[in-house]
């Protein structure tokens, strides 16, 4: 919330106030401070051991070079599954409303059979430099590019960490954006794959939630000789890079993020829902928060409905994930299904209309199904659904990281199609220390892969902001 700091008041003093009739915002905002001071300010790093067997004395700490591979065996064997695939016909003048439209998605997968080359597509996969490394038992997978040198360059470490459904792959087109830059600043980049998807060894015991992929990624740092690093990530990866920030934040210099998340409860914000469309100023609303939160179907249609038809696969994945998981990781056309939904719904809403989803307006399909590949020929895609109940198997309210404000410098870039909407007065009750807010022209839930341009520059002036450049 965004009101002027009062002192609380006791029980018998809001009792009081409220029988007087007096500002109904004078005693929200007292509820908010009480809330923010119980928050800490930072969580504890622990350790873990997520390794097949027990936890050794010491860990091998050696990190190794690591390509990309496939066989023509493994190859001919997606054939196969794809030619006995049977498919259902759409229901008539559904578009995507329905999921994945099968009519469009034939056309996809005569691509991915016909013209699609794998090889060539494992070939960029494997331009940047890639390794792996075995910590707290597994072997992560990540991706490190250094920058050419320049005289007079600036060269800062920054960690990207994806989500899900993506993949390192994601970052494939901001790479040279960031590391290969004409200007002052360029950065040194690490993209790790989360265990459990893609490349990196996947758990093999239960808990590995966001808190261990935040401390993990911390030790991987660390492995590299880096003892203080930006973060920047979307989804999954804004958690987890928020997670380090609340963690570590001696070793983070600088936190962006392009996918922000608040608590809808509580009286401030409801106040702020309330009267926010009518009165923005007085809850810190900007009229950009006011269209993007209400725009012109209302609040509780763009927040709460909306939200409620796009999350099913969450409620899955979140309790039973290895049932539905049986079914993609069989088949090929299936997982393509599964996934390729949410490259189109999350990056416009406005694509379930379509019977082809938009999916070509924003990707090339080649680029869409390297990333399906990599979840196909690793067999990663129950492990990263089990990401899903590891973090959500326990009341999330009660977790630390949800009661401890993050106090690096922040940079939060809006996109206008991400799937909610956060305005700043809301992300300053749990980001302290906001350098930069920036209201997005375009783009949706995957910027990276969707704008990388876009995300590039504004992480660079947020950098810039941090470094007094």
């Amino acid at each position: 919330m965004y009101f002027t700091r009062i002192e609380c008041l006791d029980p018998t003093q809001q009792q009081q106030l409220l029988v007087a009739g007096s500002s109904v915002a004078v005693l929200l905002t007292c509820y908010y401070w009480v809330y923010q001071g119980r928050k800490t300010k930072r969580i504890p790093i622990g350790d873990g051991w997520w390794g097949a067997g027990e936890k050794p004395q010491s860990e091998d700490e050696k990190v190794f070079p690591f390509q990309v591979q496939t066989s023509d065996e493994e190859i001919q064997d997606l054939y196969d599954r794809i030619d006995r695939t049977r498919y259902t016909e759409p229901l008539k003048d559904t578009g995507f409303q329905y999921g994945f439209n099968s009519t469009y998605l034939k056309k996809v997968v005569s691509h991915w059979r016909h013209q699609f080359n794998w090889k060539k597509q494992i070939a960029i996969l494997n331009k940047y430099p890639q390794f792996k490394t075995n910590i707290e038992g597994l072997d992560v997978h990540f991706i490190h590019v250094r920058p050419p040198h320049r005289e007079g360059q600036r060269v800062l470490p920054l960690m990207l960490v994806h989500g899900w459904p993506g993949s390192v792959y994601e970052f494939y087109r901001i790479l040279p954006l960031l590391t290969n830059s004409l200007d002052s600043l360029a950065f040194e980049v690490i993209c790790p794959s989360i265990p459990g998807y893609g490349f990196s060894e996947a758990p093999h015991k239960q808990g590995f939630d966001t808190l261990a992929a935040a401390r993990v990624f911390h030790k991987l740092m660390e492995r590299l000789g880096f003892s203080d690093y930006y973060l920047q990530g979307g989804d999954w990866g804004a958690i987890i890079t928020t997670n380090m920030a609340q963690m570590k934040p001696e070793c983070v210099k600088g936190l962006h993020l392009n996918m922000l998340t608040n608590k809808m409860r509580g009286f401030g914000v409801l106040f702020s829902i309330l009267i926010g469309r009518y009165l923005p100023w007085l809850v810190g609303f900007t009229r950009e928060d006011v269209r993007r939160l209400f725009g012109s179907v209302g609040f509780m249609e763009r927040n709460f409905y909306d939200i409620i038809r796009e999350t099913g696969y969450l409620h899955i994945q979140g309790t039973k994930p290895d049932s539905a998981g049986c079914g993609v990781n069989d088949s090929p056309v299936g997982l393509a299904a599964y996934i390729l939904e949410k490259f189109s719904t999350w990056t416009d809403f406005n694509n379930r209309d379509l019977e082809d989803g938009g999916l070509e307006r924003k990707f090339t399909l080649d680029d869409l199904l390297t990333n399906i590949m990599i979840y196909w020929t690793t067999g990663s895609i129950v492990s990263s659904m089990r990401f899903y109940k590891e973090n959500l198997k326990t009341n999330i309210d009660n977790r630390l990281d949800n009661h401890t404000g993050v106090y690096v410098p922040t940079g939060l870039a809006a996109f206008p199609d991400e799937v909610r909407h956060v305005p700043q007065s809301w992300a300053r009750n749990r980001f302290r220390n906001i350098y930069s807010y920036s209201y997005m022209p375009r783009g949706g839930h995957f910027a990276a892969f969707e704008e990388p341009q876009l995300l590039a520059d504004d992480l660079l002036q947020f950098v810039k902001k941090v470094e007094k450049l």
